[in-house]
């Protein structure tokens, strides 16, 4: 047994040993495969007769062995190790290995033992060793015969040769009768029976014939041999060993006789030197793994610790299915290899015997995998497996070789084949290269054992070989052996056994295992069996069995064999200390302490003292033993050297069984000693402990020791491939439990102990909080249950709160009870998934104690019955399961039942899911009697269990009379059955209805039936109308694809009266017919509660939907029609009436001769409100037939005629009909690939209700008028004049959608020419239509045509919008021509339009192609241009001397006020002109790539423009020399010139030198501005020179600071003597800056604004510019912004403050402040009454600071804004902030976002806010307010009538704040935007916000970004567009938005000429239709673009 001992571990077997007198048959422990315990023996006769009919082996012919064969590894036997359950056993010593060499033959009457696993060793005697063919001369004789067929399909090859032989050994009459068969094979049979009859002398001759003369395969060589008493059979007779052998792959085939005798003696010599190989190889290994009493005896000689006298018990195996390649290579890195594909695997109990039984192909080598968890048992086995090989239990193979990993890893140089199995395991006494070619001759009886794969510490990695030719001469790395005996490219078609934990397979491994098997452990009966034999020498055997039992912690770590032995170890010790009571550890680690304890106290004696005498005794050598341990797992290195181990650690070690001795041969040289720790597990325990109680051990090491999540990281398993256990170990030496072990250990105090035990703790937790698969869940879950801490446990569950999913892997109990810990632990309900995961009988048992899962599933198609049965029970104490699911299952009927019977007891339980198993019929009576018990059962699933039809049907009836069944579908394989969860609630309200009308009652429960794809006939039409009837309150009935037939089906509607149905019955894909249809119709006049019928036969729909029994009990007779008015009508456009029905009839192949007999069923149906006849061959006829119809239909509002083929005339027929039938509301029609004819109606009459009354009156329609839409049909111009011409005569038409239609240019200008006939037209939209340049003037000119025309939009040369008014009014009108490709010569009619019209507001021809002639010959007629108007020319190709020449006719021209042009991609150019007298005169030009020579022509025309009042350039390549220039050409005769320039340089050049700058310019400087993150230098120059007050200046700052006589400052003082405004950003002050910043310009009298943001200033320069800042005394604004200002600089600051009295605004915003700053701050603005701003937004302002504050501004009555945004107070500071702004009664703008005040804050504004009644702009954003907040501040809101700007984004306000919020929208008149993004508004908010957004009049930007709208609310939102007239900007960014929400957005936007655009960013609209909406309006925006 190796590595750790989990205890979450799949078992390992470990070895126990059984009574001697115990002797079982060999025929049944080759059929138990070893691994039975049976106690049942075999009568006495047949004892006795096969103790008489064996052939007795004496005593002392059994060879010795020789030195040379001395094994490497000498014999670890479990007796001679107080730890004996692992793989490291202390070995014999010397003279106990030469004892054990002695085979005692003395008892004959064992005849056979089982192959198993054990803790105490005993011999097993020589006799046992016998050969069974030598017993019985008949079993000799049959088993030649049975070999006959095969030595005769041998022989037959060679029949000359065999005839030969018989008639040298037969007389010639016998051999008579061969001459009459032909058959060569039945000739052979018949000679080989022929000598068999003979004498024994021929069969002898002729078998020893055969053998010389023919290479036969070695089997059937030995049977030969034996049935003729010599060769090999005898030499391994003598032996004593079994030489029966049985391949079922022969070796070789016959072959004709050979000559050479040299070969024969070769074979001979051959022969022989295998079989005294073999010989030698049997000793070898009953040495090494010894014989039962050899191996008693021994034990009997050596003094141990304990005494192990155990017997011998069974352990579980599993076989697993072989990975597949492919699969297993794409697994993740935790599902471990071990771990098989469960749902695939057969999982079923085996034998060891199984393991080798399995069929291999030919020359095929056999793979066998084994593994397990630590502590079941792998290393033993294979010893067992050995020994018994020697006893000659498994015949299957010739040879047998075992190696271990460990053993392995310490090889350091390459080897071959032979070198492997001869130097490593044992050398042959002579003619090796002769026993090695007779092992590659007789592969396939050669059985290799590999045991423990994980422990090797070498890389596996050996993809190289693959082109790599196997040599068996060539030396290559063990890794590469091992992998070519795996792959079969040495010796093929020999066994290789590989045993491992579960880890990942190596690549080449995933294609060659062929038996995948894995040992489980001990069940209940075996833990029980091994503890009776533990204790069966005592008197308290059944006290220690109960105690196991009766714990289940104790019982769950007795399932894994290894921990089951320290337990019972442990029990053992305590029942003989204490008699009376006993207390055992609660964990692995505490158990292992325990042990540990006992080991020092049974070795030393109660002499010795208590635990800390003996620990204190031997501390050195104990601390060494832990350094040993841990250095070992950190240089992975399992096996020390007697070199690396001090002698003391060794004595006391080897003293108390904890290491184990032993042989070690890396060579063919003398071998050395080892040592390693007795268990794998045991060296992790005592390195853990290392740590923790070494004082070398800090703790930032031990949190880096903690290694478990760079584990689960870590891409190489190698990294930990030895440390398994040992974080669970740190784990539990982390509990309080463990802590004063620790501070023995340790020698220090409780402190610093639990200083490092919190180390762990803390990890632990961190852990919980990372992404964790199933398998790490169960390992922290393992962790955490070590450290018995609740705390740790609580903290740790509430974190894997939805983590608890595991699939595809074993779980044991420990597992389970670790989960069940951590799962009690939390107060969280969680979901428990098991999927695939292999989950035993034992585990439901302690899942039982598991109160908190809500959610409990299984899927596995292990769960039968059995396991149904043991969850029943468990279920019991699961107070808190509301949700079972066991899928996938093999449940029957009987199962279910049992299990549904449990669940009724379990009263929380709400749904059940038992699909996938085999239930196919079910107890329905029983099982829903049952369900009608369970109260809150809301769901069961029956899916995939193929139930029967006549199941389902029961289910059916049974089903929806059972009062708590709401739905029951059942549907080809699924059956799912709803319940209410409630039963016998009635709704208050409805008890009300009922007694004001009792005749009307409303059935409380609705019950949806679907028997869908079930093949019922219209034979079951009776039993389904029966059981229709039984239930009164049928909502749905879903009885589609089966085959009921018009027969079916119209018996079936014949008595729908008698149904209850109250929603909907589906007859789709039920065979019907044409005829069906008149049924279905029928049936709306009969059944008065069908609401809609719907019915497709070419796709074989057919649906009827009934109308609410509610709103039909309250519907009026049929025969009180009333009209009602236009008022009465108002609001109520889209509401169906309550009566009203819908006729779909589409793809029914109906023709237009169809119709009478259709319209005559319809006239009968007078309360259709839609009718839809799509997709028929109706035609024109058919639509003229339905129209005359149509008055009849006085309910109709839609009417669809999709796809029936109609022409042009219908076009003109149906326009026509806009004027003929008033109360149509709009025509759609296209005649392209899909035809689309679809009708809209008025409202026209109501049923008349019994509450209202009302006389009649004439139908009045309302006022939005008609729209006509055609599309996608090519019409000529003859045809437009005659449709519009029918158009021109409807009074109420507004809207003309002609799309598509590839209107020539002489349609349009015909339709432009009706315009004025058109009087009520207000949008004529023509998309995907081209255009001609030509024709886009053209449609300019329409302004000239008709005057009602508001805009004129064309785009992209194919879509056209006119947007007309009610009537001709003085409102400007707008023209936008882009992408038309207007070029120069459509400049002058272009000039002429616009020279006739002087109502222009706008004139868009941008991305056309004018280019710089287009744009000179517009500027020769601009100056003609009559009215102020605005020119967009970008994107014209406009060049340098195109920019020039604008700026020249900007220079002459009067009318041309603004010129703004940039020439980089942007390409802009824009054009403002004026008629008045407008002052100003602006000029802007940005990254125009200016070369010297137009720098130098641009100065020149600057020079002229002495009326210009702002210049701009930005990235022109201007120079500083060029600025200078500039500053020297701008100049004006009178008033103020704003100069900017944005440079690249500008942020390079420090302060003083932009100072001179600025001192280049003419004229006096009033404002300095320089951003150097902007690149911006700005001057505003006020002419003329004022020389007096430069005078003043000058002389009063010289009298102050003499020094400023220097020639720059005394000019910067001249130029900026009259400076107002001073703003530097991102500015790089050094001293000698600072100081004229200081000294110089802030001193100067006229100024009044100072900002210094984002900058840097020297130490020195900050004193300079506090000082300076005291002599500001005119100054009204500061900006001190992002200027890092701390509490320390307030100071200085507030002296500056005080000498500011005219301070209007002061601006500190991005400073560090504080609540020390803020308060001195306040007491400064204490007496600053004038202050009317006040920005201290994110300056880590809290509670005290804002009070401070608070208290100042109740005397601030002129406090205009506040800006105090990302701070962070509480709400209580925010309550007091809020009361003092009530005071504050002029404030206009609020910012108080990103606070963190949550909702007392907002109640306690919203109690304020009455007070604000000027209150403009609010910003609450991203506050924590949630609906109660909300709510009140929404409702409050209203009484602000002046707010302009609202956001309350980042809020959740919850559905009825935002509802409450657009109750009081309208108040507000003002309102220009208003943000909520980020509010979780839905659609059905979005209703509401949409109805109030049309009644905001000033309402220009609407954000509704990052909220949960989906198409609903988009539509919502699209439809109130058009009444928001002045809305610019909709956001709509990151919703739910998809492509119909989409279209209908685009199709609203085109009646919006005034929005600018709507962002779409990261909706799910499908990008296709996304780039096809943009291209039709380009204002959609659906990326970043």
């Amino acid at each position: 047994m190796e590595g750790a001992l989990p205890h979450w571990g799949q078992s390992r077997a470990v070895e126990l040993g059984k009574d001697l007198e115990q002797k079982l048959d060999e025929e049944q422990l080759i059929e138990s495969g070893g691994f039975s315990l049976e106690k049942k023996r075999l009568d006495e006769e047949r004892l006795v007769t096969s103790q008489v009919s064996e052939r007795r082996v004496e005593p002392g012919s059994s060879r010795p062995s020789q030195p040379g064969s001395q094994p490497h590894v000498l014999s670890r036997h479990c007796c001679s190790s107080a730890f004996a359950f692992g793989r490291g056993q202390l070995s014999l010593s010397r003279s106990g290995a030469e004892r054990g060499r002695r085979a005692d033959h003395a008892t004959q009457g064992c005849v056979g033992e089982h192959l198993f696993l054990c803790a105490h060793c005993w011999p097993l005697p020589s006799s046992c060793l016998r050969p069974p063919l030598q017993g019985d001369e008949l079993e000799l004789q049959a088993a030649v015969a049975r070999a006959r067929p095969r030595l005769a399909r041998l022989l037959a090859r060679c029949p000359r040769w065999l005839l030969a032989t018989a008639r040298r050994l037969l007389p010639e009459p016998a051999l008579s009768g061969l001459g009459g068969i032909a058959d060569p094979a039945e000739k052979t049979s018949a000679l080989l029976r022929l000598l068999e009859e003979a004498a024994p002398a021929a069969w002898k001759h002729f078998a020893q014939a055969v053998c010389m003369e023919y290479d036969l395969p070695l089997d059937l060589e030995v049977l030969l041999m034996s049935s003729a008493g010599e060769g090999y059979f005898s030499q391994t007779e003598e032996a004593g060993t079994d030489t029966r052998v049985q391949s079922s792959v022969p070796k070789g085939s016959a072959r004709c006789p050979s000559s050479s005798g040299s070969d024969k003696e070769a074979k001979q010599r051959r022969l022989d030197s295998s079989a005294k190989y073999r010989h030698l190889l049997i000793n070898s290994i009953r040495q090494r793994y010894g014989s039962r009493r050899e191996a008693g005896a021994e034990a009997q000689e050596q003094t141990q610790p304990l005494p192990f006298n155990q017997t011998f018990v069974n352990v579980v195996i599993h076989r697993s299915k072989a990975p597949r390649s492919r699969e297993r290579a794409e697994k993740p890195r935790e599902e471990l290899a071990g771990a098989a594909e469960p749902e695939e695997c057969a999982d079923t109990a085996m034998k060891v015997s199984d393991l080798f039984c399995s069929e291999a192909p030919s020359h095929t080598t056999k793979v066998i995998f084994l593994f397990g968890k630590p502590g079941t048992g792998k290393t033993r086995l294979m010893h067992r497996i050995c020994q018994k090989w020697a006893e000659g239990v498994l015949p299957h193979f010739l040879f047998t070789f075992l190696f271990e990993f460990r053993q392995l890893n310490l090889l350091k140089r390459k080897l071959t084949l032979k070198e492997l199995l001869f130097d490593m395991f044992l050398q042959p006494e002579d003619s090796p290269d002769a026993v090695f070619q007779g092992l590659l001759e007789n592969a396939q009886q050669i059985l290799i054992i590999f045991d423990g794969l994980d422990e090797f510490a070498a890389n596996m990695d050996v993809s190289w070989s693959s082109r790599r030719d196997p040599g068996l001469s060539s030396p290559v790395p063990i890794s590469q052996l091992f992998a070519d005996l795996c792959q079969g490219k040495l010796l093929p078609g020999c066994t290789v056994l590989v045993t491992s934990r579960p880890k990942r397979l190596p690549d080449f491994l995933l294609h060659t295992v062929s038996v995948l098997a894995e040992i489980w452990g001990f069940d209940h009966e075996k833990v029980e069996e091994y503890v009776s034999h533990y204790f069966h020498q005592h008197s308290f055997r059944e006290r220690a069995i109960a105690q196991v039992k009766n714990s289940t912690k104790l019982l769950s770590m007795c399932f894994i064999p290894a921990l089951c032995n320290i337990v019972c170890i442990c029990l053992e010790y305590l029942l003989l200390k204490h008699q009376m009571s006993v207390e055992l550890p609660q964990t692995m680690t505490q158990f292992y302490i325990k042990m540990f304890l006992i080991f020092l106290n049974k070795q030393q004696g109660d002499r010795a003292g208590d635990e800390e005498t003996q620990l204190n005794c031997n501390k050195k050598a104990i601390l060494g033993l832990f350094d040993l341990a841990l250095r070992g797992l950190e240089e992975k290195k399992l096996v020390f050297y007697v070199g690396d181990i001090p002698e003391d650690v060794k004595e006391f070690a080897s003293l108390h069984g904890l290491l184990t001795v032993f042989e070690v041969k890396t060579s063919g040289t003398c071998p050395e000693v080892g040592y390693a720790f007795v268990h794998l597990s045991l060296q992790e325990f005592f390195a853990a402990l290392c740590l923790m109680v070494s004082r070398r051990v800090d703790k930032n090491y031990l949190k880096k020791k903690f290694f478990l999540k760079s584990k689960w990281n870590s891409k190489n398993e190698t990294k930990t491939e030895f440390m398994e256990s040992f974080h669970i170990f740190l784990s539990g030496l982390s509990s309080r439990e463990c802590r004063t072990f620790l501070m023995l250990l340790a020698e220090q105090d409780e402190a610093w102990v639990q200083e490092k035990q919190d180390v762990i703790l803390q990890s632990l937790k961190k852990l919980a909080a990372t992404h964790l698969s199933g398998p790490k869940v169960l390992e922290l879950c393992h962790c955490t249950f070590e450290t018995q801490n609740l705390e740790v446990a609580q903290h740790i569950g509430s974190l894997l709160n939805f983590k608890y999913e595991f699939k595809n892997f074993r779980l044991t109990t420990l597992d389970m009870s670790a989960l069940v810990f951590v799962i009690n632990s939390s107060q969280d309900l969680i979901c428990l998934d098991f999927a695939g995961c292999l989950v035993d009988t034992d585990c439901l048992e302690v899942l039982a104690g598991c109160k908190n899962v809500e959610h409990l599933s299984f899927r596995s198609r292990r769960c039968g019955n059995d396991f149904a049965a043991a969850l029943s029970k468990a279920m019991q104490g699961m107070g808190s399961l509301k949700k079972l699911e066991l899928t996938g299952g093999s449940i029957t009927a009987e199962g279910m039942t049992d299990l549904v019977q449990a669940a009724s007891q379990c009263l929380q339980l709400e749904e059940i899911n038992l699909q996938g198993n085999r239930i196919r019929d079910p107890d329905v009576k029983r099982v829903m009697d049952l369900f009608s018990k369970m109260e809150k059962l809301k769901k069961v699933d029956l899916s995939n269990n193929h139930l029967y039809l006549n199941a389902v049907l029961s289910l059916a009836k049974e089903g929806i009379v059972c009062q708590n069944v709401t739905e029951l579908c059942a549907r080809v394989n699924t059956v799912i059955i709803h319940f209410s969860g409630s039963p016998g609630e009635v709704q208050r309200s409805l008890d009300l209805k009922l007694e004001e009308n009792k005749d009307n009652i409303i059935p409380t429960r609705h019950v949806n039936l679907c028997l869908q794809d079930h093949r019922l006939s219209s034979q079951h039409s009776k039993m389904i109308v029966a059981i229709l009837q039984s239930c009164p309150c049928l909502s749905e009935v879903d009885l589609s694809g089966n085959k009921l037939g018009d027969e079916g089906c119209s018996y079936l509607l014949e008595s729908l009266p008698w149904i209850s149905i109250s929603k909907q019955l589906n007859l789709s894909q039920n065979c019907l017919s044409v005829t069906s249809i008149c049924s279905l119709l029928k049936s709306v006049e009969t059944c008065q509660r069908v609401m809609e019928v719907q019915v497709s036969l070419c796709h074989d729909t057919a649906v009827l939907r009934f109308r609410e029994d509610r709103e039909f009990a309250a519907l009026p007779p049929r025969e009180e029609p009333v009209l009602f008015t236009d008022d009465q009508q108002h609001g109520e456009e889209n509401q169906t009436p309550t009566s009203s029905q819908k006729i779909r009839l589409t793809d029914c192949n109906f023709q237009a001769s169809d119709l009478k007999n259709l319209c005559a069923v319809l006239k009968e149906c007078g309360h259709i409100s839609e009718l839809d006849l799509s997709h028929n061959y109706l035609g024109d006829e058919g639509l003229l037939q339905l129209f005359q119809c149509l008055p009849k239909l006085k309910m109709l509002r839609s009417l669809k005629f999709n796809g029936n083929q109609i022409s042009l005339n219908s076009v003109f027929f149906l326009a026509q009909s806009l004027a003929t039938l008033e109360h149509i509301k709009t025509v759609s029609l296209s005649l392209g690939h899909t035809q689309v004819v679809h009708l809209t109606f008025w409202e026209r009459v109501r049923s008349a209700s019994r509450w209202r009354s009302g006389s009649q009156a004439h139908p009045k329609l309302e006022a939005e008028g008609q729209s006509f839409s055609l599309r996608d049909c090519r019409v000529a111009l003859e045809d437009v004049t005659r449709l519009c011409q029918t158009l021109a005569q409807c009074p109420q038409l507004t809207e003309i959608d002609l799309s598509g239609n590839s209107l020539s240019d002489q349609s349009i200008e015909r339709l432009l020419s009706f315009l004025p006939s058109l009087c009520n037209l207000t949008l004529l939209s023509i998309r995907r239509n081209p255009l001609s340049p030509h024709c886009a003037v053209v449609l300019l000119n329409s302004i000239s045509l008709c005057e009602r025309i508001r805009v004129v939009e064309v785009r992209s040369s194919e879509n056209v919008f006119l947007y007309l008014g009610a009537s001709p009014q003085s409102q400007k009108t707008s023209c936008r021509l882009t992408g038309c490709a207007i070029g120069p010569g459509q400049v002058e009619q272009l000039c002429s339009i616009l020279e006739q019209h002087g109502g222009l507001a706008e004139v868009d021809l941008s991305r056309n192609e004018l280019g710089d002639e287009g744009l000179r010959r517009l500027l020769d007629h601009l100056h003609r241009v009559p009215g102020t108007c605005s020119l967009n020319l970008s994107h014209n190709g406009i060049s340098q001397d195109g920019v020039l020449h604008l700026i020249n006719a900007f220079v002459t021209s009067g009318n041309t006020t603004e010129v703004q042009v940039s020439l980089c991609s942007k390409a802009t150019l824009i054009i403002k002109l004026t008629s008045g007298n407008d002052p100003r005169k602006i000029l802007r030009l940005a990254e125009c790539n200016f070369q010297p020579e137009h720098l130098d022509k641009l100065f020149l025309l600057l020079e002229k423009c002495t009326a210009l009042t702002e210049y701009t350039s930005s990235n022109n390549n201007m120079t500083v020399q060029a600025a200078e220039r500039l500053l020297h050409s701008l100049r004006k005769d009178l008033g103020l010139l704003k100069i900017s320039i944005e440079e690249p340089w500008v942020c390079k050049e420090g302060a003083r030198n932009l100072l001179q700058l600025a001192v280049q310019a003419s004229g006096d400087i009033s404002g300095i501005t320089i951003c150097k993150d902007k690149t911006l230098f700005q001057l505003v120059i006020r002419f003329p020179h004022c020389l007096e007050k430069t005078g003043s200046v000058i002389s009063r700052l010289s009298l102050y600071k003499p020094e400023i006589k220097h020639s720059f400052c005394q000019r910067l003082c001249e130029k900026c003597a009259q400076l107002q405004e001073l703003r530097w950003s991102h500015v790089e002050l050094h001293e000698d800056e600072a100081e004229i910043l200081a000294r110089i310009l802030l001193p100067l009298p006229e100024l009044k604004m100072f900002g210094l943001t984002s900058s840097s200033v020297a130490a020195t320069g900050i004193e300079y510019l506090i000082s300076g800042l005291q002599n500001c005394q005119a100054i009204e604004e500061l900006n001190l912004g992002y200027m890092k200002l701390s509490s320390a600089a307030i100071p200085g600051l507030v002296l500056g403050l005080c000498e500011m009295p005219s301070l209007k605004r002061l601006v500190l915003n991005h400073n560090n402040i504080g609540n020390d700053g803020c308060s001195k701050l306040a007491e400064a603005l204490r007496g600053m009454h004038n202050m009317e701003e006040i920005n201290l937004s994110h300056n880590n302002i809290g509670d005290p600071g804002l009070i401070s504050l608070a208290a100042v501004l109740l005397e601030m009555q002129n406090l205009k804004k506040l800006d105090l945004s990302g701070n962070c107070p509480s709400p209580a500071g925010g309550e007091r902030l809020m009361a003092a702004l009530a005071h504050c009664r002029h404030i206009k703008e609020l910012l108080l976002s990103r606070n963190g005040f949550g909702d007392r804050t907002a109640v306690t504004l919203a109690l304020c806010l009455p007070h604000m009644t000027s209150l403009k702009i609010l910003h609450f954003q991203n506050n924590e307010i949630g609906q109660a907040g909300g709510l009140e501040l929404a409702r409050a809101l209203v009484v602000c009538e002046l707010l302009e700007e609202i956001s309350l984004s980042e809020n959740a306000l919850g559905e009825q704040s935002v509802r409450a919020l657009s109750q009081g929208l309208p108040c507000f008149q003002h309102l220009r935007r208003m943000d909520l993004k980020f509010c979780g508004i839905t659609d059905d908010a979005s209703k509401s916000l949409s109805l109030a957004f049309r009644q905001c009049p000033s309402l220009e930007e609407i954000i509704l970004s990052w909220n949960a709208l989906e198409d609903g609310g988009a539509q919502e939102l699209a439809i109130a567009l058009p009444k928001m007239e002045k809305l610019k900007v909709l956001d709509l960014e990151k919703n739910r938005i998809g492509a119909s929400g989409a279209t209908k957005l685009m199709e609203e936007l085109a009646k919006c000429p005034g929005i600018q655009f709507i962002r779409l960013w990261d909706n799910p609209v499908p990008k296709g239709l996304a780039e096809s909406l943009t291209s039709q309006d380009p204002r959609l925006r659906f990326s970043f673009n």
